[in-house]
């Protein structure tokens, strides 16, 4: 059970089947990598290295990719700050259940604000599931150098406004499980890198 808002007249239904039981049954153990960090910083394409060598190795894996979910579960959503900790609670939900399913979840989202992650990390422990806070840093200058989307550029024409790092807060994590300093790594060290820090956790063999 999370902390986030029930539904009134409503009670958690419990499976039958253990969780143990389920994923000895298919061979998996979830857990959720969140990769956060400013835009161009490289979260969604160390997701993809990520979930490549994960399934390499026969560990079932999924990407909950931030751009992705706003075209259909997020799709109501804008940028506003409410929005934006709406955006994060409803992602941190489904890579909660994701994780419980077995899937070793990685979401790459900028997620600028502490109090978000913090929530994201809070429910999957209260539910017994691994939760690997991974910062993706990497100084603005060589993000805004980037600009894969050419958002940096519009942020700065004032085409684009409450743009995170520009004229919006990106609030670092305090204490990431995991730092990759993207300026010095390839996508394929910091996938393994991640690797190295779910097999610390049991995750993965």
């Amino acid at each position: 059970m999370s902390g986030s808002p029930v539904s009134s007249d409503v009670v958690w239904h419990e499976s039958d089947v253990p969780r143990a039981e389920r994923w000895r049954a298919s061979g998996v153990h979830g857990a959720t990598v969140w990769l956060t960090g400013l835009s161009g910083s490289g979260k969604s394409t160390i997701a993809s290295a990520l979930t490549a060598s994960l399934v390499a190795q026969g560990v079932l894996s999924y990407s909950l990719d931030g751009d992705n979910l706003r075209h259909g579960l997020n799709g109501d959503l804008g940028f506003s700050a409410d929005d934006r900790a709406e955006n994060v609670r409803r992602v941190g939900e489904v890579a909660r259940l994701c994780a419980d399913a077995g899937l070793v979840v990685c979401v790459p989202l900028i997620s600028p604000y502490r109090a978000g992650r913090a929530h994201a990390r809070a429910i999957h422990e209260a539910s017994g599931l691994v939760f690997l806070e991974t910062f993706v840093d990497a100084p603005l200058a060589l993000c805004e150098d980037r600009d894969p989307k050419g958002l940096y550029r519009r942020a700065r024409a004032g085409e684009v406004t409450g743009f995170t790092g520009v004229d919006d807060p990106y609030e670092a994590p305090d204490q990431p499980d995991l730092v990759l300093a993207t300026a010095e790594l390839t996508p394929p060290r910091a996938a393994a890198m991640i690797v190295e820090a779910l097999r610390a956790r049991g995750v993965v063999a």
